[in-house]
């Protein structure tokens, strides 16, 4: 049986216009997505960076000094990650290069050798030799090609990567020295007509903060040991098989720096590592593989969890999907902060009942 519904014009306008009004507002935050972004990674760092800056602080405690502090906070740590990519470019560029100067002459002498037209026969390609040959060159062609055409269009990006970065380093040093003073007068705002609501929200943002920095303080620790660790590797590697001591500074900035990325920054060391020490020693590169494949197991299973403790307490499934949805929305960054986002939201879970109540009173 069919049933007729009257709906007068003045309903049937306004809810398309509600219709209207939210596809509009989800456009806006849509455009807005990038600036959002660089707000939230900057607030991250603004926590993130508050027990360092208390560090700091502590040093004079006759004077209060929080404005320095914080600007020093964020300054060392700018300085720390130039200072690694200084150190640790140079590197790369003399590996690489290393590299592709000994791809020639491998090739060369494998092209001379008469065996691989005896083994084209064997397979029914008689002209294997020159078939390898047309495609190397083939190859390097469309490598090179494709190269110029990325160093033209990466330049925009470039500009846009250093541009967020200064952006972020300066909201991070403002959200430092002012988000304090917003937070109380916002508590202060909300004291007033809800004393109840306040101190629950209150407890929730205290308890996220100290999820944010407990997280970043652990992992710092684990990638400064990590790091260590592959040095000390690097250069009994070097020791054992005759090759450039040199590297085992640099090895282990990379393996530092790259941990810090949750569970794909140990396999991007590893394979890094790897291809740089392949240049010189071709054993080197897979002892040094082998041997950090059983510490990382090593250290995700005994070490990484007695430093941070219980941490954030999450299953290792939900931090999977939590890195996979960050990586996949927002690039690195999302990869940097999906584990501590997916802790607070564990917190407001946790604290949902007491919000709740918090309002009803």
């Amino acid at each position: 049986m069919s049933k007729t519904v009257d709906v007068d014009t003045k309903t049937f306008v306004r809810f398309w216009l509600v219709i209207l009004g939210l596809g509009i507002l989800g456009l806006l935050i849509w455009k807005a997505m990038p600036g959002i972004l660089i707000v939230l990674t900057s607030i991250f760092f603004a926590v993130a960076l508050h027990p360092l800056a208390k560090k700091i602080d502590a040093i004079d405690k006759s004077k209060d000094r929080r404005s320095l502090s914080s600007i020093a906070a964020v300054i060392v740590v700018v300085l720390s990650i130039l200072a690694i990519i200084g150190f640790v470019g140079p590197v790369i560029i003399n590996e690489t290069s290393k590299f592709l100067g000994a791809v020639p002459e491998q090739v060369n002498s494998l092209l001379k050798n008469g065996e691989i037209d005896k083994f084209g026969a064997s397979i029914g390609i008689p002209d294997l030799k020159q078939q390898i040959a047309v495609g190397i060159k083939d190859a390097s062609q469309n490598f090179f090609g494709s190269l110029s055409n990325f160093t033209l269009s990466s330049i925009g990006t470039i500009g846009n990567i250093i541009t967020a970065v200064i952006l972020i380093v300066v909201l991070t040093i403002l959200f430092m020295l002012q988000g304090p003073d917003v937070l109380d007068k916002l508590w202060g705002s909300v004291s007033s007509h809800d004393k109840a609501a306040s101190k629950a929200w209150r407890r929730v943002i205290d308890r996220c903060a100290g999820v944010i920095s407990k997280y970043v303080s652990g992992q710092l620790i684990v990638a400064i040991l990590d790091g260590t660790i592959v040095s000390i590797s690097v250069l009994i590697i070097s020791v054992i098989f005759g090759i450039s001591a040199n590297l085992a500074i640099p090895m282990g900035l990379i393996a530092a720096f790259f941990y810090l990325i949750p569970m794909f920054g140990p396999i991007i060391t590893a394979v890094l590592v790897t291809l740089l020490l392949l240049p010189s020693s071709l054993w080197a590169a897979l002892t040094f593989l082998a041997f950090y494949i059983i510490y990382s197991q090593i250290e995700n299973n005994l070490i990484s969890p007695k430093i941070q403790g219980k941490g954030l307490n999450l299953p290792p499934l939900l931090i999977l999907v939590a890195v996979t949805i960050g990586i996949y929305s927002f690039g690195l960054i999302g990869c940097v902060i999906a584990i501590p986002v997916a802790g607070c939201i564990k917190v407001f879970i946790e604290e949902y009942s007491n919000l709740k109540g918090a309002k009803e009173e």
